[in-house]
Formats: structure tokens, C-alpha cells, sequence
């Protein structure tokens, strides 16, 4: 994994996978946030507790926290899309599918990030680039085609719904990041804004949808809770941006092929995943799909 941007130093390598391994995870322990408490709460209750920490960290780090009143704007438009919008999504889409197909629809990510990026920004798209992302898309029609038509099928098919409609919501605040206002932001101060913004966002929808706050005091929620909150979305993003920082984008991207691996993985063994010849042939041709694309992406810039 060499780059003209930099090397894969030990500490470069600790935080690629350190990162995999708890957005690998992530989509699991979203899974007992699930029940007793409605989706827009536990999204509610995470955010909250990650500006909590991401607030410690810049007063810990002697980062300022004030933005300007455009600052500000910029960082509730990135609240809506990311920390609202796509949380939501993928929350109700856990409730249909399995933990590891879910990260599987956001490895796709690169894809409507480069596709959006092009449309707004102007950036150039390579017909290798196109020939990954139909592959990578061929993959998941097979791993989902078989059961769509089955009954209940349905059900399936609303969860596919609402996982892509989270990658979308996800790559319009990736695509506010790349813009000239957004790397103007202050990193630190404006990722906390943004989790504090969604969080008030966040609770509003909740109560508009499912009534009061509700909270569970049960030591799984609790303990799922805080390793969303503080690993997954205080530690992980710290550790990803020493990652591009340290070796460039385009090969801290390859993190976002390997979550999926891990995320089936865990699947697999706690959620009794039941694998198929149409499923495996199905995830395969998509990570292939992901990995060309991936290669033309970085070969670009």
C-alpha cells in the first residue's frame, strides 16, 4: 500500500486497523441500540454523548471551539445530511437486514461520493472508474436478488431502501467536506458543532415520531451506546484522519473495503448469517467491483 503521498508507517498502520475494526464492528453494536428504545433516540443518545467527547477532546487539545455564524450554517447542513439523515436510515435499515449487508451498501460510498463529486464539483470520472462501480453494483443486485422475490421479500427490499438512502445522505455532507467552505472549516471544532446540531436535530425528530425521550438502562444498550458514541464516533474519526494525513486518501480509502469483510465476519458468528453460493459469489463480485473502481479512483489523483 505505497503511496507518492506518504508511507504505511507503524502508526499509519495502527490507526488503518484500528479503524477497520470498530466501523467493522459498528454495524453489529448498532444492533442492540434496536428494540426496547425507538431508532431516532439511540441515534439521539449517540450523538449527544459524541459531541460530549469530541467538545472534551478540543478543550483537552486547546482547540477553539468558536466558529462564525456561516460556520456555523455550514456545520448544521453536514448535521442534516450526516447526522441525522443517514443515521436514521441506517438505523431503520438494521431492522430488515443483517448488520454485515448494511456495511456492505455503505462500502459504496466511494462511488455516489465520486458521482456526486463530479456533478458539483467538477471532478472527472474515468470509464475504468464506471466499469468498477457496475461491477460492484452487479455483485449486490445477486446477493439480493434471490430473496426479493421470496415473501417477505418486501421487507428485505425496504431495508435495501433505506441503506442506500444512507449512503446518499452520507456522501452529500462528504461532498460539503471537499467543497472550498468546507476545508476551510476547523476539523475538531467543526465535527463537534455538527454531532451537537444533529443531536438537537436528532432528539426533535424523535419526539416528533416516537413521543418523550426513552432511554434503556440495560447494561448492553448502555455499553453499545457508549462504544458508538466514544469509539465509533470520537476515537475512529481522529484515528482516520491521522490515517490521510499520514499516507493520503486514496489509500485510506481501502479502509472502506475492508469493513465489509469484517463486518460479515461478525455477522457470520453472532447473528448466524447463513451463507449461500449466490451470496457469496454475489459479495465477492461486489468487493472486486469496489477494488477496481478503488484502483482507478487513486490512480486519478
Amino acid at each position: 500500500m505505497a503511496t507518492t503521498e506518504g508511507r504505511f508507517t507503524p502508526l499509519a498502520w495502527f490507526a488503518f486497523i484500528v479503524c477497520t475494526l470498530i466501523w467493522g464492528s459498528t454495524w453489529f453494536v448498532i444492533r442492540t441500540q434496536l428494540g426496547e428504545v425507538p431508532p431516532s433516540w439511540s441515534v439521539t443518545w449517540r450523538f449527544a454523548l459524541g459531541a460530549a467527547v469530541m467538545f472534551g477532546l478540543c478543550l483537552v487539545r486547546g482547540k477553539s471551539l468558536r466558529l462564525t455564524g456561516r460556520q456555523h450554517g455550514f456545520a448544521l447542513l453536514v448535521a442534516v445530511s450526516q447526522f441525522v439523515l443517514n443515521f436514521n436510515l441506517v438505523y431503520r435499515s438494521e431492522q430488515y437486514l443483517a448488520s454485515g449487508l448494511v456495511s456492505l451498501t455503505f462500502a459504496f460510498l466511494l462511488v455516489t461520493n465520486t458521482a456526486l463529486s463530479a456533478a458539483f464539483l467538477g471532478q472527472r470520472v474515468t470509464g475504468r472508474f464506471m466499469i468498477g462501480s457496475a461491477i460492484g453494483l452487479a455483485g449486490v443486485a445477486l446477493l439480493f436478488a434471490p430473496d426479493l422475490g421470496k415473501p417477505g421479500g418486501e421487507q428485505m427490499g425496504l431495508g435495501l431502501a433505506l441503506a442506500f438512502g444512507g449512503v446518499f445522505s452520507a456522501s452529500i455532507a462528504n461532498v460539503l467536506q471537499a467543497t472550498p467552505q468546507g476545508r476551510a472549516m476547523p476539523l475538531e471544532a467543526g465535527i463537534a458543532w455538527a454531532m451537537a446540531w444533529g443531536a438537537l436535530i436528532d432528539g426533535a425528530v424523535a419526539w416528533g415520531i416516537s413521543g418523550p425521550p426513552v432511554i434503556s438502562t440495560a447494561p448492553v444498550y448502555l455499553a453499545g451506546l457508549a462504544y458508538l458514541g466514544i469509539a465509533a464516533s470520537a476515537v475512529a474519526f481522529n484515528l482516520y484522519y491521522i490515517l490521510i494525513r499520514t499516507v493520503g486518501a486514496g489509500p485510506a480509502a481501502w479502509n472502506g473495503v475492508a469493513v465489509p469483510v469484517v463486518a460479515m465476519a461478525l455477522s457470520t458468528l453472532l447473528e448466524g448469517y447463513q451463507w449461500t453460493l449466490t451470496a457469496v459469489a454475489g459479495i465477492a463480485l461486489a468487493l472486486i467491483g469496489l477494488t477496481i473502481a478503488l484502483r482507478a479512483k487513486a490512480s486519478q489523483s
